[in-house]
Formats: C-alpha cells, structure tokens, sequence
C-alpha cells in the first residue's frame, strides 16, 4: 500500500510535534517558566493521536515518529562532536546522529504501541471510570518504563527524559519523593489524562476522562505544596569555593603547540587573589581534564606548581585528570579526578596516588570504551583517551573544609540511581555526601543546547538528593545549584572566569536516595499487570 498524502502530512506533523518536543528540556529559545507546560502540551497531543490510532501498529508508528523529531532536534549537537572535533565526515556524522536519534525512538514506539494494545478495550462506549482510569494509568506506566529501559540498557541514555523538562513547574516538589521516573509518570499521567479527554470531546462519554484529568490536576496542586517542604538540614559550616571555567577550545586543548597555554589559562584562573581580603575560597574545582595527558607524563615541577597554587590560596584543590597508575591489579587508565591541598606531596601527585581519588564509573560508549564491534567506528574518529578503565559505583568522599565532596564526571550526573548511592552511608567508604560536584568539558559540543541541557540534569539531581550541586565546566554551564534546585549562581557559556560563591553543606535523606527508581518501577508494572489482567478478563467474558 503506498503511501497517500494524507499519510505524508500526518506523519510530518508527528516528526514536527516532536520538534517541539525537543525545546522543553533547556531553557532558550523558550523562558525557562514555559518548559513543563510546553512537554505536556505535546505529549498530550501524542496521546491523543495514539488513542485515536486504528491499530497497535500504527500507535507504534505514531510514537516513533514523534520520538524521532525529538532526539534529532535535541540531540543535534552530537554531530558537533562527531564531524567539527571528532573529524568524522558530515554525511557519516549526520547518519550516526539519525541513528542514535531512531534508536531512542524505538522506546517511544515500544511505549505508545504497549499502552494501545493494553488500554484499548477500555476506550470502547459504556466503559466506567475505572476502566478509563486504568487505561490513563497504563499509558503513563508504558511511557515510564520506556524511559527507563532508555536509561538502562547498553549502558544507558537518559538525556531529554520526560522527567527533566520538570525540574521547574508545579511537579517539582514530587522529585525528593518519587525521583526523575516518578515526574516521568506523573506527567504521562496528566498527558494521557488531557489525551483521552480531547479524543471523546463531543462523544457523550467524556466524564470518566474529565474526573481523571481533575485527578492529575490534583496531583499537580500537591507537587506545588511538596516544593515548599526542605528534605534536608544544614551539615557544618557554609564553604566558599571557586569554581573555575577556562573556556578553552576543544579545538586546542589537546594540540601539542597549545595545550601548555590551556593549562596556564586554569593555574592563572586557580590563582587569582579573592576580590575581598577575608574571602579566600576554601575549595577550588576545576573541570575534568583538564590536564589533557596522563599525570605520569608531566614532570615533577609541573605538580609541584599546582601544589604551590594550592598553598598559596590556602584551599583544597579538586581536578580532573586521566590518570595512569599501578596497583594490585596492574596497570590502570581511568577518567579522574583528584584532591589535594599544599601539604600534598608530589611523589603522590606524579604517581596518581593521591589520598582523594575518584575514577569515572559510568563511562560514555565510543567517547570513553569502545563497545564490542565497534571499533572500526571509533577509528573514523580521532577523540584521545578513548578507552578508560572503569572505577567502583561508591568510592571514598573528598573531606575538604569539614565538608564531605561527592564527585561525578561528565555525563555521570544524568544517572540518578547511581547519584544517590554517593549521598548513602557506606560501611565500606563512610558517610554520604554533603555537596555534589559535577566536572564536565561540553567543548566537544561547542555553542549548542547540550550546556544547557546538562544543567537542568544537575538541577533535577539537586532536587531528588536534597544536596547542593556545584559545577566546574570548561565552556559552560558552569554553577551553584542549591539543594531546591534553583540556581544560585552562573557563569555565562564561552567565557573564562571564575565563580567564587558560599555553599552550605546538607544531611538527611530523601524518600528518592532511600528507596531510589523501585516504587515507581513496581507501581508502573503493577499498574500494567491490572490493565492486563482486566483485558484478558474482559476477553474471556465476551467469548
């Protein structure tokens, strides 16, 4: 059957709904205060379109088509990464980047075709509220569990996931309680609520759908007085820390001629005297790797220069650096970063021994291991230090200024189960951590909404943990996010400086770090079991 122009316009307008889709996650060309509304909005629309849907297949197709608009929209920057400094050609570029995107589209297909197969007994004329409610309820459960397989399988992608485009807006205030799957839920919820609602306009049946709708604005309305609640409590004296952005260009930061000149840019940056006598940073993070070589090939006065930094400005020091070094298990090349103060010796800064020592667990396919038959991929590219070994999930807090630093890595931030663990107890490493501190270089995406994008992660990390997030970034966005999420303060993108702010260490933990993605996991597959179980029921009954 081929395809007729009705056929070619509807599934336009399903790649172009998915454009917009694409805008809720980061904040311009849209004013931040839009970015829930305009999620929901577009996700109701789906819904409405695949409650229409006259096949399973064609639900299937609908959601993919939408999931395709939205992750070439907002994931168009990774071509930036793979053509301008990977030097991959554009046409090859291009293809990986529509491949990636129709990839993470398939769960959106898989989410959309589910929810029409399990629900679509319980839209037929005559069916009760909680037939309605139930097929609301598997709608949201489908999408949920979507996006966690997304996040989970071959090592996980979770970028642009429902839940962060709700890191402001009246669902907020659920993120300690339920976490990011749980606002993922909620809001598929009130999209599949607001969905089905339009789908029976002016069909005499609209009541049970209305009265499910008003439930997911009730919802709404407690997320709103759950953001007036604090999940946490000060944890020692406020620190003041210096986070360092030295814009360097990707495209120099690892060339021979011009890497000396990048890590003078961040001595001089780390060195600056504070701008009042008595406020002297405590703690200075800089972002990662920002020595772009291994620490062993660096002579010993060029670690003794950074411990001299350190002395001076009387503070703790916390870098990124790939480190290679010896131990039990022989030799290891990882993802770093390191802590140290000027009573820190050198032997141990050369060696990458140093007592504060974190190694990247959560590396990224391609960029920092190279998945089993992929090499030839990796090849076309030319990105170095590409293949790290992996560090332990829960490792040993930084202590600096009474302090307990938890640190993540580049895109490590957007696993929320594997954040959490660090703000735990550990028998094994000790308390959890007061502040979180991301160390991350987007250069390889250069002027692109992944900076942006990346800082809404963090925000919504703040927010389930009930702890500060502070950031040191190379291009950008380099902040302080405080434990509500909001931010308190910013350094412009593609600028270099440095921010000196106060921030307060948290304790206590939240609902979200106690019993992390499990409850809304169990509630969304049990929410589709019942959906299930009632289908199957219903069918056996008309038989």
């Amino acid at each position: 059957m081929k395809p007729t122009l009705q056929s070619w316009r509807h599934g336009a307008s399903l790649l172009l709904l998915g454009a917009a889709h694409a805008q809720a996650f980061a904040p311009e060309p849209l004013p931040a205060v839009l970015l829930p509304y305009v999620q929901l909005l577009c996700l109701a629309f789906l819904a409405r379109v695949v409650w229409r849907a006259p096949s399973v297949k064609g639900a299937a197709a609908t959601g993919f088509l939408f999931g395709l608009g939205s992750f070439a929209v907002g994931l168009y920057w990774i071509f930036i990464s793979l053509h301008r400094y990977g030097g991959m050609a554009a046409p090859l570029a291009s293809v990986a980047v529509l491949l990636l995107a129709a990839g993470e589209a398939l769960f959106y297909g898989a989410a959309a075709a589910a929810a029409k197969w399990l629900a679509g007994r319980g839209l037929r004329e005559g069916d009760g509220y909680a037939r309605h409610f139930l097929a609301i309820a598997a709608w949201a459960s489908c999408w949920t569990l979507a996006e966690w397989l997304r996040g989970t399988l071959f090592t996980g992608f979770p970028w642009m996931a429902v839940g962060y485009a709700h890191v402001d807006g009246p669902l907020a205030g659920w993120a300690p309680i339920i976490g990011m799957y749980g606002l993922t839920w909620l809001a598929a919820f009130i999209c599949g609520a607001v969905g089905l609602l339009m789908h029976l306009q002016r069909s005499g049946r609209e009541a049970p759908a209305a009265a499910t709708v008003a439930g997911a604005i009730a919802l709404a309305l407690i997320g709103w007085v759950l953001g007036g609640l604090s999940w946490g409590q000060a944890d020692g004296r406020p620190v003041l820390m210096r986070l360092v952005q030295g814009n360097v260009p990707q495209s120099e930061k690892f060339d021979p001629a011009l890497m000396q000149q990048g890590i003078e840019t961040y001595m001089q940056l780390a060195a600056l005297p504070p701008r009042q006598p008595d406020m002297n940073p405590a703690v200075i993070v800089l972002p990662e790797t920002i020595v772009p070589l291994f620490q062993d090939r660096y002579a010993p006065q060029f670690w003794d220069q950074w411990r001299q930094i350190a002395a001076q400005r009387g503070a703790g020091i916390i870098m990124g650096v790939p480190l290679h070094s010896r131990g039990p298990e022989g030799e290891r090349y990882t993802n770093s970063a390191i802590g140290f103060d000027g009573a820190t010796s050198v032997e141990r800064l050369v060696s990458g021994s140093t007592a504060m020592r974190y190694d990247k667990h959560h590396l990224v396919p391609f960029g920092e291991f190279v998945p089993p038959g992929f090499r030839w991929f990796v090849d076309a590219m030319h990105i170095p230090l590409g293949d790290f070994d992996r560090g332990e999930t829960r490792q040993t807090h930084f202590e600096l200024a009474g302090q307990r630093f938890a640190p993540n890595i580049c895109y490590e931030d957007v696993f929320g189960e594997e954040i959490i663990r660090g703000v735990r107890d550990s028998a094994e490493h000790g308390p959890g951590a007061s502040i979180l501190v991301n160390m991350s270089n987007l250069g390889w995406f250069g002027e692109s909404w992944a900076l942006r994008q990346h800082l809404q992660i963090s925000r919504m990390r703040a927010l389930e943990t009930a702890r500060p997030m502070v950031r040191a970034t190379n291009t950008g966005m380099t902040a302080a996010i405080d434990p509500d999420g909001h931010v308190r303060a910013v350094l412009d993108a593609h600028v270099k400086g440095v921010l000196d702010v106060e921030v307060q260490g948290m304790a206590g933990i939240t609902p979200y770090v106690r019993a992390g993605n499990w409850p809304v996991l169990a509630w969304s597959l049990l929410a589709a079991a019942a959906v299930l179980l009632r289908r199957r029921t219903s069918g056996a009954a008309g038989a």
